[in-house]
């Protein structure tokens, strides 16, 4: 708040003694100072939850804001983050997508795919075995098998057990995204994979509020095609 705002709030025998140089005066401009940091944050308070204008810091807790607790999951509070802030934008941005498809092959692949920046997920529902799915890790993604196996645990069906198995680095992975399979409650392979065209660039946020290079911008594949529903007769 300007001082001249504060100065009209005052009654008026102190606003006759805020002049220049009073001792009145000199407090109002503290006051000032003071107000001004908060002040340039709430005038771009919407850049806070920007996914790739909010800082750093607070990248973390929009992604629990989500419901991705479980990729930022810690043993300690101070324990540093399992995967870069940029990946973390990306599923922040990507955040209402997943939570719609949460529990179909396309949301486990997406959020597979925005969380270890790894193409080539495979995910299989063996025939001899129903409502169970084996999901392959790429070799690049091998060494995340932790934060995999967290991701699959929550995007999974309830009803769906699941087995997390690293691919043979000589066997190269199927980059076809899946489709559900014929039971209707795990995945099978083949689904368009057209690219989403990807987002404009950000305005600069005002002063006040971090400026974040906009990283780790995500392109996913579009969502397989279903049929509307029937209407009842």
């Amino acid at each position: 708040m300007r001082r001249a705002a504060i100065e009209r709030l005052l009654p008026a025998a102190y606003q006759r003694a805020a002049g220049p140089g009073s001792v009145l005066g000199a407090l109002l401009d503290v006051m000032e100072a003071l107000h001004a940091p908060d002040e340039a944050v709430l005038a771009d308070v919407d850049a806070l939850f920007g996914p790739y204008r909010t800082p750093d810091g607070f990248v973390a807790y929009l992604t629990r804001w989500v419901a991705m607790d479980h990729v930022v999951a810690a043993p300690r509070a101070d324990a540093p983050l399992p995967l870069p802030a940029g990946r973390l934008r990306d599923l922040v941005a990507h955040g209402a997508l997943l939570a719609r498809w949460r529990g179909t092959p396309y949301g486990m692949r997406t959020a597979l795919e925005l969380a270890t920046g790894v193409t080539g997920f495979v995910l299989d529902e063996p025939p001899e075995r129903p409502f169970h799915l084996v999901v392959r890790v790429p070799p690049a993604a091998a060494d995340r098998l932790a934060l995999v196996t967290r991701i699959v645990e929550a995007e999974k069906p309830a009803a769906v057990t699941v087995e997390v198995v690293a691919a043979p680095a000589d066997r190269p992975s199927d980059p076809t995204p899946a489709e559900p399979g014929p039971s209707g409650t795990g995945p099978s392979e083949a689904s368009p994979s057209d690219p989403v065209p990807p987002e404009p660039d950000a305005p600069e946020p005002a002063a006040g509020v971090a400026t974040v290079r906009a990283v780790g911008r995500a392109h996913v594949p579009a969502p397989p095609p279903h049929d509307p529903p029937e209407e009842p007769s």
